[in-house]
């Protein structure tokens, strides 16, 4: 009788956590790239701007299933790490575009990068290897996204 409730409480908590990582995208879509970004030097390899809602959609739902896996499995350091990146992403787009910082949004990055591949690497060792691969795309991403970042930083 209480394994109805406890799966139901699961999947109620991971539409949670589906509407907060799509709050947070909400949150940097507030904040459009505009004539100061089309102005500036941007890297050869820079995605077509098509590229960026389509892969940041799959990513924020890898996120988001991540995210439910770690409250999940009450690890309290993993979540926090989880939670710390959230909070960084959701900074990125009003740090670059908002405020047009390119510099400070590159730091921002940055602490994203080595939170995420912290994370990813933590939770593998915690036996937490699905968590841990779900990860891998949104590492990518964002190395992308910091090699794209700095291009700007140095080219502008």
């Amino acid at each position: 009788m209480q394994t109805a409730p406890s799966n139901t409480n699961n999947w109620l908590s991971l539409v949670g956590f589906l509407l907060l990582c799509f709050a947070v995208s909400a949150f940097g879509g507030l904040f459009q790239p505009g004539d100061w970004y089309q102005g500036l030097n941007k890297a050869p390899w820079t995605p077509p701007n098509i590229a960026f809602p389509i892969v940041w959609s799959l990513l924020y739902i890898m996120i988001a299933v991540t995210g439910w896996q770690l409250y999940r499995s009450n690890n309290k350091t993993l979540f926090r790490l989880w939670c710390a990146q959230l909070v960084l992403n959701g900074l990125w787009s009003w740090l670059f575009f908002g405020e047009q910082w390119p510099m400070i949004s590159l730091l921002d990055l940055i602490l994203i990068d080595l939170l995420v591949i912290n994370l990813a690497l933590k939770a593998w060792r915690a036996g937490l290897k699905s968590t841990a691969c779900l990860l891998i795309p949104y590492v990518i991403w964002l190395l992308v996204a910091t090699s794209l970042n700095t291009y700007i930083v140095f080219a502008n």
